[in-house]
């Protein structure tokens, strides 16, 4: 009998490292649809309440209900970020080419600061500005040849996804060793996480920069729509965001004796810039899960360096699923113990 117990823990065993050996080389060998395959994953649950409301509610083919989802997140998500990337990369293109047209503004503005308070901390780091651009311009075009497929696998994936939702989520209670329960509970977060990843924080970058622009626009400030977005995406990083942009912008404009111009930069950048982030999330409170910070800027590091300038959404999302794995973990197995 404990001969028979033995074999039987032992067949286990060893079936169970073949299905990991097989299983590590299918993940290696697929790889490079990692960022395709999460991005499918992120529509397909920002999408999970028109898809279910298509389907049960007006009775909706699942073909035409995926057809029309690809559409909606084409028109309003990836056409958007696909326009701003061109812009952005002309204009880094431009910068890598022609540095002076970023050095020029920079090179002045420590002369303004070294002429009046004699502190000159511009000159040592203008030589490091092109090669971050042409750093910055090689990423962009190496990420810009994988686009196109990423996005076809990515669809790919989706429209499968929402064809058969039904019987990929009952293969998901089935073979997950977790209450029912538990998953419904963490579906809910995993809603939350992605929603706060993938909506808010765009969505937050798009009014900065919207607004940034605005304000550059109306005080003559030269590439107005260039410094905007530069607003739009510092505003990920936390405690200085969009300041790290505006405030340096508006000394240059103080020192060269635009003082009002400088001072409706200054208090634009506090009172609607700054605010809008807070009324962004007050609105969306319900809906978004409470990030924290450290999780915000790791994760755009480490997506800008593994997906390229797709990371700022994939590397936070990330992040936030590993945390929710691992609750799962503690909820079913550690707080028993």
């Amino acid at each position: 009998m404990e001969n028979s117990q033995h074999d039987t823990t032992i067949n286990r065993y060893f079936f169970l490292a073949i299905i990991i050996l097989f299983g590590s080389a299918l993940l290696y060998s697929l790889v490079n649809f990692f960022t395709a395959f999460l991005g499918s994953v992120m529509f397909y649950v920002l999408s999970k309440h028109l898809v279910d409301f298509l389907n049960l509610k007006l009775k909706w083919k699942k073909g035409l209900i995926a057809t029309v989802v690809i559409i909606i997140s084409f028109f309003i998500i990836l056409l958007p970020i696909g326009l701003l990337a061109t812009m952005l990369y002309g204009k880094v293109a431009t910068i890598a080419q022609n540095p002076t047209t970023i050095i020029k503004p920079i090179k002045h503005l420590g002369e303004l600061i070294e002429g009046k308070y004699h502190i000159n901390f511009v000159s040592n780091s203008l030589g490091g500005i092109q090669e971050f651009a042409t750093k910055l311009l090689s990423s962009i075009i190496n990420t810009s040849f994988d686009f196109f497929t990423t996005i076809s696998m990515m669809y790919f994936f989706l429209y499968f996804m929402i064809v058969s939702n039904n019987r990929m989520e009952a293969a998901l209670m089935l073979y997950l060793p977790f209450k029912r329960s538990h998953i419904k509970t963490f579906a809910n977060e995993l809603k939350s996480q992605t929603l706060s990843n993938a909506v808010v924080v765009p969505l937050i970058v798009v009014v900065h920069g919207f607004l940034a622009f605005g304000a550059y626009l109306f005080l003559g400030v030269e590439d107005a729509a260039f410094w905007g977005i530069v607003t739009g995406f510092a505003s990920v990083i936390p405690m200085v965001g969009t300041s790290l942009v505006w405030t340096p912008m508006a000394i240059y404009l103080i020192l060269r004796g635009h003082q009002w111009q400088g001072l409706f930069l200054i208090g634009w950048g506090i009172l609607i810039i700054g605010s809008s982030d807070n009324l962004i999330r007050f609105l969306l409170a319900k809906k978004m899960a409470n990030i924290h910070p450290i999780v915000t800027v790791l994760g755009v590091i480490i997506g800008l360096r593994y997906f390229g300038i797709t990371g700022l959404i994939f590397g936070p999302l990330i992040i936030s699923y590993f945390f929710i794995l691992t609750k799962i973990y503690y909820v079913e197995y550690q707080k028993k113990r």
